[in-house]
């Protein structure tokens, strides 16, 4: 037989199942982070496998739409969009000598930040709880 019928409210399990993978792919850019000489933040907005799962969230958005899901995708379009800002600023800081330092604390809080982020959603998804702060 195929896949029940999601009611409302309820997500389908395959949406479910994509979700935990988007969590995947962002937890595995964060290891590639912390494994190698790139940044965490660096391996999270510009690894593969982070920008593969932001394409995921948008392209299944309107399938999470009425759904807890629907605040796990926001959370995780969220994180990405913010960390690329924070690495953005860290960045540009980084282009004045008084700036290095402040450029080098944000690198490591945004990873901290991401990291932080990816564990708290996904262990939301795992317990069935829609994600409240943005």
């Amino acid at each position: 037989m195929g896949e029940p019928i999601p009611s409302p409210g309820n997500p389908a399990p395959s949406l479910v199942t994509v979700t935990h993978a988007v969590y995947a792919l962002h937890a595995l850019s964060l290891l590639i982070g912390i494994t190698t000489a790139v940044t965490i933040i660096g391996a999270f907005v510009f690894g593969v496998p982070s920008i593969v799962a932001v394409v995921i969230n948008y392209v299944k958005r309107g399938d999470a739409r009425g759904t807890f899901l629907e605040s796990h995708f926001r959370w995780q379009i969220r994180t990405f969009w913010f960390a690329l800002l924070w690495c953005l600023i860290g960045t540009l800081l980084l282009f004045t000598i008084i700036g290095i330092p402040l450029g080098i604390a944000i690198f490591f809080g945004a990873g901290a930040w991401t990291i932080y982020r990816v564990i708290r959603g996904w262990l939301a998804l795992r317990d069935g709880k829609p994600m409240y702060a943005s």
